[in-house]
């Protein structure tokens, strides 16, 4: 489906001049800008806010409450708006913990904006340039898609990015659907970590491996019974 209004970002940071400028590269890029300079603003705006954004992009230093905290706060409210985590503080640690809670991609300071705009351009791509697709929390008709796949009591629809059980929608984050497709694409291979690293993040990511364990530890927590296997000291792998 075609996107006939502006995407709306919702992008968190207390330094004022910076807040500015990615805004400003935002703003030329197509994109709606609401900032928000505070944790507490953000919370301000989780209680009464109805109009959901499109895509969060987050600092995770802020001088009240940290990024951690506030993503937390938003996966309560939405477990499909992507999330972009930006922060001084370059350490694997951070961005393990940062993906774990459910943030689908870490931007490490100092960064070019245009790379900013870049990676929100490509979230938004993916998670939206899909059919059938409305503003997040619109509920989607199951109806419209005839490419169910049964795995193991779960339907997947690729073209509805949807995950069914008994007819309830399981909820999976952005990187949790892109992971799940690949190991349907792959089924019966034994995938390393840097392969699905490479397939999920994109051949620019930089980080630990340890975030695709972590992201299959989330997908096993919310689909218990869909068939990964750990292949210790290589990777995972999809059984048959």
């Amino acid at each position: 489906m075609t996107q006939t209004i502006p995407y709306l970002v919702y992008l968190v940071d207390d330094e004022t001049n910076l807040l500015e400028l990615l805004r400003s590269y935002l703003v030329r890029a197509g994109l709606e800008v609401k900032t928000f300079q505070s944790g507490e603003e953000v919370l301000a705006v989780l209680e009464i806010d109805q109009a959901k954004p499109h895509l969060w992009i987050l600092d995770i230093m802020l001088p009240d409450i940290d990024g951690y905290e506030l993503l937390r706060l938003i996966r309560n409210k939405s477990s499909e708006v992507p999330i972009m985590f930006i922060s001084a503080r370059d350490q694997d640690i951070d961005k393990i913990i940062g993906l774990e809670l459910g943030s689908d991609d870490y931007l490490a300071k100092p960064f070019l904006p245009r790379e900013l705009v870049i990676r929100a351009q490509r979230l938004l791509n993916r998670t939206y340039d899909k059919p059938a697709t409305s503003s997040p929390g619109i509920p989607v008709s199951t109806d419209n898609y005839q490419d169910w796949i049964s795995v193991s009591g779960y339907y997947i629809s690729e073209k509805g990015r949807l995950v069914k059980e008994d007819e309830q929608i399981i909820d999976l984050t952005t990187k949790e659907f892109d992971l799940l497709l690949y190991f349907m694409q792959n089924q019966g291979q034994a995938l390393q970590r840097e392969q699905i690293l490479t397939a999920v993040w994109g051949d620019d990511y930089i980080g630990s491996d340890r975030a695709v364990d972590d992201l299959v530890k989330r997908i096993r927590k919310k689909l218990p019974n869909f068939p990964i296997e750990t292949v210790y000291g290589f990777g995972y792998r999809m059984t048959k």
